[in-house]
């Protein structure tokens, strides 16, 4: 198949055209001014068109220029100097979601102090609390032990990881329960 016309830049003017029978049939569909939907006609053959092997060369230029063109990025950055956010306005729905000021921004992150900082306490002390913990419940969560035990958290893990057993899936998906083992020796204890 030859291309007509005269201007076609780098296009190839030359095509294979490959034609099988063998797809799902399909229909050419059309929509009316009033909204009628009418059936133009079938589909009996699927063309294929690729470019005549003599006109490769052409084509992969056509590609290259195609690519290059895209990665050209047409975005510009502008900084605004002294703006203070005037001329920026929420969208709608967005009042009252963000802070206007960056002072307000600062005051709205919690600072931790020295207060807030959890201290180890002795690993059998530990072992032993979270030992009582499991005999209330039988999971836990990572968050829920921290609150109850008031660790670190990567001190916690570290003792999770001996005793305890993570449940990836099911129902108790996202905690901690105790290795079969230490379940049987609680649950003497507890007996007795």
């Amino acid at each position: 198949m030859e291309m007509g016309g005269n201007d076609v830049g780098n296009m190839p003017k030359s095509y294979s055209l490959n034609m099988f029978q063998d797809f799902v049939p399909m229909c050419v569909l059309s929509e009316t001014g009033q909204g009628r939907v009418t059936m133009e006609g079938k589909v009996e053959h699927k063309f294929d068109m690729t470019p005549h092997t003599r006109n490769m060369e052409e084509y992969r230029k056509m590609c290259r220029e195609r690519t290059n063109k895209s990665m050209i990025k047409n975005r510009q950055i502008q900084v605004i100097d002294n703006d203070r956010g005037v001329n920026m306005r929420p969208m709608p729905g967005m009042i009252g979601m963000i802070a206007s000021s960056s002072k307000d921004k600062k005051k709205a992150v919690p600072v931790k102090g020295p207060e807030v900082k959890r201290t180890r306490r002795d690993r059998g002390e530990l072992e032993d609390i979270m030992f009582k913990l499991f005999e209330r419940q039988p999971n836990w969560t990572l968050k829920q032990l921290v609150q109850e035990t008031d660790q670190p958290a990567q001190f916690l893990k570290e003792i999770l990881n001996e005793l305890c057993v993570y449940n990836k899936r099911g129902t108790n998906q996202g905690t901690y329960e105790l290795k079969p083992e230490y379940k049987k020796s609680v649950e003497d204890t507890g007996a007795e």
